[in-house]
This record gives C-alpha cells, sequence and structure tokens, in this order.
C-alpha cells in the first residue's frame, strides 16, 4: 500500500495539534487560577513584570507564557518582549460574562480524566457511570461553560424565538427549568423577569444545595430549588418547560418529555436546548462535533446507561429529538433557532 506523503502530514498535522491542545490543559486552567490571562488583560507584560502581578514564578511564567503564545491563546510582541490578550481573548479567557468561558470547559476536561479508569470498565462492560459518581470539577465546570452560552443567548435570543413566552414572563408566569443543575440559568431567568416564578429541578442534591447558594447571593427571591427526577416532580400548571442541556443525558427522555407535556398548561411551551448536531455522522464529523462526541462517550451515554435508558448521546439530532417530542405529546415541534454550540426546539401541545 503506497503512502501518500501530502496526507500523511496533513494527518500529522492534526494529531500535533490535538497533542498540543492536551498538553496545555492544565497549563490554562493554571493560568485562569493564578489571574495570569486576567492581568495579561489589563495591561502587557513581560514574563518577570507578569509573575510580579501575580505573585508566582517568572521561570514558570516565561514557559507558560511560551506555551500559550504557540497556542494562539496569548499575543507576543517581539520588539518589546511582551505578551498581552487581544479582546477576542480577553472576551473568552478573563470576562466571566464572555460568551464562552474556555477555562470553565477545561475543568469539563479534567473530569474525563479523572474518570478515565471507570471509563475504560464501562466499554468492557457496557455499563454506566451516574452524573454525581463524577468529580467535582465537571458540575463546575459544566456550569461555567454552559451559564456564558446562556448569558450570550438566553435572553437575547432563545427566550424570543419562542412564541409569546417573553411576553407571559413579563407579565407574570411560571416556569420549570428541568435539569437545572447549578442552576445558572434558572437565576438569569428569574432576574430577568421578576414578575414570574421559577423552579428549578434537578436529581443530583449537591447541585441543587450549588444552586440555592447561586439564588440566594444573586439576590434572587423568585425562584426555588428542589431535588427531584426530571419524570417526578408533582407540579403542574406551567407556562414554559425548558431542559437546557440535559434530555440527552436522561435515562429515560421520552418519559421526561411526557412528564413535562403533563406539567405544562394546556397552551404551554417546552424549549429544549440541545447540543448542536445533524442528523447524520458526516454532517457531524467537525470540530464542534469532534468536542461533542468525546464529551458523549465519557458523560452524556455513560449517565443514560447507569439508569438503563436509551444513551441518544450528545449528538442526538433534531430528527431524533422531534420524534420523542412527538412521541411525547406534542403536536407542534419546531427549531426555533441555533447557535454554532446549540439547537433550541420549541414543543407545544
Amino acid at each position: 500500500m503506497a503512502i501518500q506523503q501530502d496526507r500523511l502530514n496533513e494527518f500529522l498535522g492534526r494529531a500535533l495539534d490535538d497533542m498540543g491542545g492536551a498538553i496545555s490543559a492544565t497549563l490554562i486552567q493554571i493560568g485562569d487560577e493564578l489571574g495570569l490571562y486576567k492581568a495579561l488583560a489589563r495591561a502587557p507584560m513581560t514574563s518577570a513584570e507578569l509573575a510580579q502581578a501575580t505573585g508566582t514564578h517568572e521561570r514558570y511564567v516565561r514557559e507558560w507564557l511560551g506555551n500559550q503564545a504557540a497556542g494562539g491563546y496569548v499575543e507576543y510582541d517581539p520588539a518589546a518582549d511582551r505578551y498581552f490578550l487581544s479582546e477576542e481573548q480577553a472576551l473568552c479567557l478573563a470576562d466571566p460574562g464572555g460568551p464562552v468561558d474556555i477555562p470553565g470547559a477545561y475543568s469539563v476536561i479534567e473530569a474525563v480524566f479523572h474518570a478515565r479508569q471507570r471509563t475504560l470498565q464501562n466499554f468492557r462492560s457496557g455499563a454506566g457511570m451516574e452524573w454525581g459518581e463524577h468529580h467535582p470539577c465537571l458540575f463546575h465546570g459544566t456550569e461555567r461553560f454552559f451559564r456564558a452560552g446562556y448569558n450570550a443567548h438566553l435572553l437575547t435570543e432563545w427566550l424570543p424565538a419562542l412564541d409569546g413566552v417573553v411576553a407571559r414572563l413579563e407579565a407574570g408566569a411560571k416556569l420549570a427549568d428541568v435539569g437545572c443543575g447549578h442552576g445558572a440559568s434558572t437565576v438569569l431567568m428569574a432576574k430577568a423577569f421578576p414578575r414570574s416564578e421559577f423552579v428549578g429541578y434537578d436529581y443530583h442534591a449537591p447541585s441543587i444545595d450549588a444552586a440555592r447558594r447561586n439564588a440566594a447571593e444573586a439576590g434572587v427571591r423568585n425562584a426555588r430549588f428542589e431535588v427531584a427526577d426530571a419524570t417526578g416532580y408533582p407540579e403542574r400548571g406551567f407556562d414554559a418547560i425548558a431542559f437546557f442541556d440535559c434530555l440527552h443525558d436522561m435515562g429515560d427522555p421520552l418519559g421526561a418529555a411526557r412528564h413535562a407535556r403533563a406539567a405544562l398548561s394546556a397552551d404551554g411551551t417546552c424549549m429544549l436546548v440541545e447540543p448542536f448536531a445533524g442528523d447524520s455522522v458526516e454532517s457531524n464529523l467537525n470540530p464542534v462535533g469532534q468536542m461533542y462526541y468525546g464529551a458523549s462517550a465519557q458523560i452524556c451515554v455513560p449517565v443514560s446507561l447507569a439508569r438503563k435508558g436509551p444513551a441518544l448521546g450528545a449528538q442526538a439530532g433534531e430528527a431524533r429529538l422531534t420524534a420523542i417530542l412527538h412521541e411525547a405529546g406534542f403536536a407542534n415541534v419546531r427549531r426555533a433557532t441555533e447557535t454554532p454550540f446549540n439547537i433550541i426546539l420549541e414543543a407545544k401541545p
């Protein structure tokens, strides 16, 4: 078999990019934790100046800066021997209110290394792994990464894309956030719509504790959080029910959708936010698909299999999700809007 040198070089270049990203993962977390990115966002600095500004050791900082500049995470001015962040880099690395929280995503990546041995066993046995069995860095990282997306899109794009939901929330409505995690989405909506009532449900008790703390710190009084499975919360009469990046993880996604249908008012709306995916494997063979398939194999699928579920996976796709919503009793389902990372489906009775 003849080797095509150009294809070999292309593959090795891709593999080298991945290895560079992998070996840099902990350095990105260190830069976040030690405030290196935030300091560089304020002003260009030499390695000595950055070390002094952050109370760190210059020799380590010098090597960190070389790694970050080589990877495109930091800019370098050779004439001044100073490093700095562009506005775009600062937005994603040093701004907690930015549209993408890259260090937060790396906490999720850290979690899969903590679970590596369990994942290896799961591949052999077909067993699962509950969400709550993961290292706590998964919960922290998930909140950070998804909260950035919610801050960027939820109030300005996703909710307005739903038929009449914003007007109802402004007037005073009741919304359930199912699988709310640490409550980032719930708190954001509760602050924006003070006349409405919000209830966050999650089966992971430590996450509900964190959600209650986050709501208290934000001064939110119109949101409450309860430990409940997606098929077991008792309340009814919701004007809207939302699933943020969680239905595909569930042991019984059809049951969760049916329960939401029963808990909605006759003219209510279900919003399903899911990872962006096409309906065929080939449509997902891209960098977003690589990230989501990786998370799916190590986090999403094991959570569902732990409960004998169908393991939809993070790349379930719109057609499969729509079919589940129809089977659950929703007559009208449409794609309301999308981002490069999410699709947002609106389902009505």
